[in-house]
């Protein structure tokens, strides 16, 4: 019989204590996944838009209904939010931003930023668009 070897248990998500950074750690992969099939939705629209007005207004009534503009608002956020979190992850690679009220500075600047622009461009995108 062999004798088993006690190891121990490594830390796990249950150990550590959450924060706003490990969270939006994790949202920017999220994000970043998120925007591949919203890239997708992008070339659809593209192709469409190549192949005629037939095609165009299949892709136009999709994204004109509630799911589409749903899916289309969370790929705008999606790309804010990458974009604002991946600025914070170039400045912590550059060596800077990693005392505490800096780390909490840059997280929270990446959240509200992200969502503060996503909403201001399509505040935008409506008043330019008449609502459409």
């Amino acid at each position: 019989m062999t004798a088993r070897i006690e190891r121990p248990l490594s830390p796990h998500l249950q150990t550590y204590r959450w924060t706003l950074t490990m969270a939006l750690s994790i949202v920017h992969r999220v994000t970043g996944v998120a925007l591949y099939f919203g890239t997708l939705l992008l070339a659809w629209w593209l192709i469409s838009a190549a192949l005629g007005p037939t095609a165009y207004a299949h892709v136009q009534a999709f994204t004109s209904s509630f799911l589409g503009r749903l899916i289309v608002f969370g790929y705008t956020w999606a790309l804010l939010h990458h974009l604002f979190s991946g600025i914070r992850h170039f400045v912590w690679d550059l060596g800077y931003g990693f005392k505490a009220n800096e780390r909490e500075a840059m997280t929270w600047g990446a959240l509200i930023g992200g969502i503060s622009l996503t909403v201001l461009f399509w505040i935008a995108a409506y008043a330019i668009g008449g609502g459409r």
